[in-house]
């Protein structure tokens, strides 16, 4: 298993034995995290160097009482699965998933005894992750990334920076089935807008460009994207949206940053920052059936005013006056 100590912000550790380098009389605590992103991508390090950082000021230091092995599952499913495998296998007090539905359920289904704690799962209640919110029992709890009626916002102010909007897809690796409870808030708001909703199943980029490209042989057609596996390829969808003059609306900031028109989500780092307060509580004795599932209180919109000018499309002030951030 490709594997690693991840230190953020914490500079470089001494090559001491672990042991030694515990406080006296301190066990060394093994954390185990599975990001289901790209070890490459700068969101899913951000998000993994925020939960180590807010860790780190809970009294959780890497190379001090705890030592953490992070791994990248690529949003490959198959390799997600592999790595939880071995994750488990070596035995860690608990397990942090990173960013990814698929992930918490790959290492959910190695242990049944493992703490586990997800960051920026989608309802992890219609995933099958979990019974109930208020008390999840088992061993699982975290923090939810999004709520599903927001698969509904994003059409909506599509819907409303493109007047006239005929039809728009949301494209998705069905893999993922996190990306599925977006779908019934996304088409009852279609079928309020007069909008033709379209599904589009992709695995690659090739599939990727293809739809898109379907998509731009019709007029007035835009395209809303949200899960890990589109982040890992919004290169190509922004580039390809741009091509096809397709406007993209996402539920991930980081899409509007570099290029789509806009976002619209929750903050991911503030939720990962707060996901190291529940493995503080789990390392102190809490137990994790006993912590509610918590949701975003954070959500940031961002507008792209330069992408929306190539698409010869006006920003609506009532939404310049919404956004966290405006790029000109």
């Amino acid at each position: 298993m490709k594997r690693r100590t991840f230190i953020a912000g914490l500079g470089s550790a001494p090559a001491w034995p672990l042991a030694a380098r515990a406080q006296q009389g301190d066990r060394v605590r093994r954390i185990g995290v599975l990001s289901g992103g790209d070890e490459n991508d700068l969101l899913a390090k951000t998000q993994v160097s925020a939960f180590t950082q807010a860790l780190a000021g809970l009294g959780w230091t890497d190379g001090r009482n705890v030592r953490m092995d992070v791994v990248w599952g690529g949003d490959d499913t198959s390799r997600i699965q592999a790595l939880a495998q071995e994750l488990v296998g070596l035995q860690p007090d608990i397990i942090v998933t990173v960013g990814s539905t698929a992930a918490t359920i790959a290492v959910q289904r190695e242990t049944r005894t493992i703490p586990i704690v997800f960051g920026n799962v989608v309802d992890p209640v219609a995933s099958g992750i979990i019974p109930r919110l208020d008390r999840p029992g088992g061993n699982v709890t975290g923090f939810a990334g999004n709520v599903p009626t927001v698969g509904g916002k994003w059409l909506e102010l599509l819907s409303e920076i493109a007047p006239g909007l005929k039809r728009a897809a949301i494209i998705f690796d069905p893999d993922n089935p996190g990306a599925l409870v977006y779908l019934p808030p996304f088409e009852t708001a279609a079928q309020s807008l007069k909008v033709e909703p379209i599904t589009a199943h992709v695995h690659s980029d090739a599939e990727i460009e293809t739809a898109i490209n379907a998509l731009g042989r019709e007029p007035r057609s835009g395209l809303v994207v949200m899960d890990t596996f589109a982040l890992s390829h919004r290169a190509t969808i922004i580039m390809a949206a741009a091509r096809n003059n397709v406007p993209v609306v996402s539920g991930q900031t980081t899409f509007a940053r570099d290029g789509a028109l806009l976002s619209y989500g929750p903050d991911q780092i503030d939720n990962l920052r707060r996901a190291a307060t529940y493995v503080d509580r789990i390392l102190r004795g809490a137990k994790p059936g006993d912590l509610p599932v918590q949701f975003p209180t954070k959500f940031e919109m961002v507008v792209n005013l330069k992408t929306a000018k190539a698409l010869g499309l006006t920003v609506p002030q009532s939404i310049l006056l919404r956004a966290d951030e405006v790029i000109e």
